[in-house]
C-alpha cells in the first residue's frame, strides 16, 4: 500500500456496503467484507496473526462454498441457515452454518479490539485485542488454542504504528474507521439475535 493510499480505498467492500433488507443480510458481499477485514491484520506485521486470518478466512471458504453450490438458498445468511437446518437436523452436519458461527465470532472479537482500542485513545492494540479476546472467542477456545491466541495479542502492533498504515491524516481516516467498525457491530449484532431465535448455535 502506498504511503497517499488510504486503507479503506483499498478494499472492495466495506461492511457499511452489504445489502440488509427483509429477507436478510446478503451472503456474497458479506463474504467479501469480511475478506477485506482479514487484510487489516496484515497492517498488524506480525506472523502471530496468520492463526487469526487463517481462521476467519476458513470459515468464510465455507459460507462461500455453500453459497456457490446453493445459490438461492444461500442468498442471504438466515436463508442460508434456515436451509441448512431443514436438510440437516445436527449442528455437526452443517457445514455451513457451522463456518458462519466461527466466523462472527472471529469478527466480534476483531470489532471488540478495535472498539476498546478507539475509546481508549491511550491504550495500546495489546491491551485492547486481550480485552476483546476474553470478552469473545476466549470462552469458545480450549486449553490448546487459548496461549496461541495469546501470543497474537502480545504481538500487536504499537498504535503508534498501526495507524498511520490505515492511511493519514488521522483526521479523515477514524472517521472511516468508525464508519467501517460500527457497520460491522451492527451486523454481528443483528447476526447473534438471528442465532439465537432460530437455535442455530450461540455467538
Amino acid at each position: 500500500m502506498s504511503d497517499n493510499k488510504q486503507f479503506f480505498e483499498t478494499i472492495t467492500k466495506s461492511f457499511e456496503d452489504v445489502p440488509i433488507t427483509e429477507a436478510g443480510v446478503d451472503t456474497a458481499a458479506f463474504c467479501e467484507a469480511a475478506e477485506n477485514l482479514v487484510k487489516i491484520f496484515s497492517l498488524f506485521g506480525n506472523p502471530a496473526f496468520a492463526v487469526v486470518q487463517s481462521d476467519l478466512t476458513n470459515n468464510i471458504a465455507k459460507v462461500r462454498a455453500y453459497l456457490a453450490a446453493n445459490p438461492e438458498s444461500g442468498k442471504t445468511l438466515e436463508s442460508l441457515l434456515a436451509a441448512e437446518k431443514a436438510a440437516h437436523p445436527n449442528l455437526k452436519d452443517r457445514k455451513a452454518s457451522e463456518g458462519l458461527m466461527w466466523l462472527l465470532r472471529g469478527l466480534k472479537f476483531t470489532a471488540r479490539g478495535l472498539r476498546h482500542n478507539l475509546q481508549n485513545p491511550t491504550e495500546e492494540l495489546s491491551v485492547s485485542f486481550t480485552k476483546g479476546y476474553e470478552d469473545s472467542l476466549k470462552k469458545w477456545h480450549g486449553m490448546m488454542v487459548r496461549p496461541v491466541f495469546y501470543l497474537a495479542m502480545k504481538a500487536c502492533p504499537y498504535r503508534a504504528t498501526f495507524y498511520p498504515k490505515l492511511g493519514t491524516p488521522e483526521s479523515e481516516v477514524l472517521p472511516k474507521l468508525e464508519a467501517w467498525l460500527s457497520a460491522l457491530e451492527e451486523i454481528v449484532k443483528r447476526e447473534e439475535g438471528v442465532f439465537k431465535a432460530g437455535n442455530y448455535g450461540e455467538i
